[in-house]
């Protein structure tokens, strides 16, 4: 393991990070509008391709994801722990050409990828879409199979980060990140100390049947779309407390939580289709799946939306009662929650894919 650090502090060492002035910092962003202007003519001369060309990142919606949340490695990681990493690259390259299964995250992203078809049909040149980027500690060596796995169930994934046994952490502002998922609790953690958007990927027992049509993605309220300043009364001074507390601050909105920045990007999204009379049709539905009551603490949940200027399509409280069954009846690609029993419960009712979020340090980095 290098000694080389990759946060983004000033460093003497020769290996480490070096703070740029605000006059430098200016110039390399012009280089960079430079470099990408160059990169999209030599794109637009080619005759034809069948890959469609990666957005700016700067105008897209970025989503990273790990390698081991897009894809099954629980094998490859027992090979990696008890046999070391030397082992691991050699069983990789001798099975490069065997596709990896799909992972907690992989029918996510088909659902992502599926609206940025949708979005190309009707505005063929706007570059406000999602980009998927594969951001990952593992060797070099290991790409080929993971470009082959990428390219055997035909996703759309250009852009890779392969650490080499580093941490990613540190280039997911680099990359613009949006949204990070992981299998790794760890990696999570130290992208919310970062500021980006996090959640830790969950595998389930099986395959569940998922709409291939319509993106699904459900939150819950408090400490995901919201602060959990509300969560802490319920801890501290009980429910009768907290329902008081609500409905005093009614009209006061709530302060925003890590997951609302992600929220509003898939409403900024949704209006692109509603503004095509695509409403009804629309290939995006949000839910929000809260253990809230409704008339004892709904109205400020919905108020604090309203005043956001946000929508979401399905708004389902339910008063301490199990999410499982209802998140089996949603479908939903992901779901974010930030209590681990609501993630366990929905995994014994074989719900896959279910996701943690950890907001509690975490605040959306403008990208």
């Amino acid at each position: 393991m290098s000694s080389c650090s990759s946060d983004k502090s000033p460093s003497s060492s020769a290996c480490g990070n070096i703070q740029l002035t605000p006059a430098q910092e200016q110039a390399a962003a012009v280089g960079a509008e430079q470099d990408w202007a160059a990169a999209k003519a030599f794109y637009d001369t080619l005759v034809s391709t069948k890959r469609p060309r990666p957005p700016k990142p700067q105008n897209a919606i970025t989503v990273a994801v790990s390698s081991r949340a897009l894809f099954d490695m629980v094998k490859d990681r027992k090979i990696y722990e008890e046999e070391g990493v030397e082992t691991y690259v050699k069983y990789q390259e001798e099975n490069e050409n065997v596709p990896l299964n799909p992972g907690p995250a992989f029918y996510f992203v088909k659902a992502l990828e599926q609206v940025n078809a949708r979005l190309r049909e009707l505005y063929p040149n706007d570059e406000e879409l999602f980009d998927i980027v594969l951001m990952t500690n593992n060797h070099a060596q290991v790409g080929v199979r993971l470009i082959n796995s990428i390219n055997h169930y035909g996703l759309s994934i250009e852009r890779f980060c392969m650490t080499g046994g580093e941490s990613p952490i540190g280039y997911l502002t680099a990359y613009l990140t949006n949204l990070y998922l992981s299998a790794d609790s760890e990696k999570v953690q130290e992208a919310i100390e970062a500021g980006i958007a996090s959640a830790t990927m969950f595998t389930a027992n099986k395959d569940i049947p998922y709409c291939d049509k319509q993106l699904r993605v459900a939150f819950d309220g408090d400490a995901v779309i919201f602060s959990d300043e509300s969560e802490q009364i319920v801890k501290e001074h009980g429910l009768d407390r907290f329902f008081e507390h609500e409905q005093m601050n009614e009209n006061k909105p709530l302060a925003q939580g890590p997951l609302k920045g992600f929220l509003e990007d898939l409403g900024k999204l949704q209006k692109k289709f509603y503004a095509k009379d695509e409403r009804l049709d629309c290939p995006i539905r949000t839910y929000l799946v809260t253990a809230r009551s409704a008339a004892s603490s709904g109205a400020r949940v919905l108020k604090t939306l309203r005043s956001w200027g946000l929508e979401i399509d399905e708004a389902l409280f339910l008063a301490g009662a199990p999410k499982g069954p209802i998140l089996v009846k949603i479908r939903p690609h992901i779901f974010f929650d930030d209590q681990m029993f609501h993630i366990e419960g929905a995994q014994q009712l074989d719900w896959p894919r279910v996701c943690i979020g950890k907001p509690k340090q975490k605040k959306r980095t403008a990208a």
